[in-house]
C-alpha cells in the first residue's frame, strides 16, 4: 500500500513536470502528453527491466496512466497567468516526484529481497530515469548528470530503505518529506558536487 501512495505521487508530479517542460519548449497537445508519460513511467520501466522485476507489470497500471493523463490535462488547460512562474513549480514538482519514485524504487527492490546494492540501484533508477528520458526529449542537458546534487538523494532514499534504517510507513513519510526538502535546499543554495571543466585549460 506504501509504494502504491508513492507510485501515485510521483506519477502526479512527474507527468506535470514533464508536461510543464514540454509546454516551456512549445510543444504541441500530443508533444505534451508523450513527454509526460516518458518522465512519469520512463524511471520504472527502466528499473523493472534491470532489477528483474516483471516487465508485464509495466502495463497493468491503468490507473495510474489514468492519473498521468488527468494531471497534464489540468496544467495543460491552466491559464498562462497561473503558469509565468513555470520554474519554480517545475523544481517543486520534479523534487516531489524525484522522492517520492526513489523510495518507490527502493521498496520493490526489497520486495525482491534484493541487497543493499541492488535497492540503491532502483532507487536511482527509478528516481531519476523518467527526468533523464524527459530532457533528453527537450534536447537538454539531463539534470541527473549536471554538477548540481541530484541523484545523492535518490541514493539517501535507497540506502535508507534497503539498510532497514527505515522500514515502517511513517519513517517513508518521513524519509519523502526529507528528500524534497533537501532536494529544494540544493536548488535554493545552488549546492553542487565537485567537478572538472576541461574547456578554457591551457595544453
Amino acid at each position: 500500500m506504501t509504494w502504491e501512495i508513492f507510485g501515485i505521487i510521483g506519477t502526479i508530479a512527474f507527468s506535470i513536470s514533464g508536461a510543464i517542460v514540454a509546454m516551456e519548449e512549445e510543444y504541441d497537445l500530443f508533444g505534451v502528453y508523450i513527454l509526460g508519460m516518458a518522465t512519469a513511467f520512463g524511471g520504472g520501466a527502466i528499473r523493472n527491466l534491470l532489477i528483474g522485476y516483471p516487465l508485464d507489470a509495466f502495463w497493468k497500471q491503468d490507473s495510474l496512466f489514468q492519473i498521468a493523463l488527468l494531471s497534464m490535462t489540468i496544467i495543460f488547460l491552466f491559464p498562462n497567468k497561473l503558469m509565468k512562474h513555470w520554474k519554480r513549480w517545475e523544481n517543486i514538482t520534479d523534487a516531489i516526484g524525484l522522492s517520492a519514485f526513489s523510495i518507490q524504487g527502493a521498496l520493490y527492490a526489497q520486495q525482491l529481497h534484493l541487497p543493499i546494492s541492488a535497492t540503491i540501484v532502483a532507487a536511482v533508477l527509478t528516481g531519476t530515469g523518467g527526468g533523464m528520458l524527459r530532457d533528453i526529449l527537450a534536447k537538454r542537458k539531463p539534470l541527473v548528470l549536471r554538477a548540481e546534487v541530484y541523484a545523492l538523494w535518490t541514493i539517501l532514499a535507497g540506502f535508507a530503505v534497503g539498510s532497514g534504517i527505515v522500514h515502517t510507513a511513517v519513517g517513508m513519510y518521513g524519509l519523502f518529506v526529507l528528500i524534497v526538502v533537501c532536494r529544494m535546499l540544493s536548488v535554493q543554495y545552488n549546492w553542487k558536487l565537485p567537478h572538472k571543466s576541461l574547456t578554457n585549460q591551457p595544453y
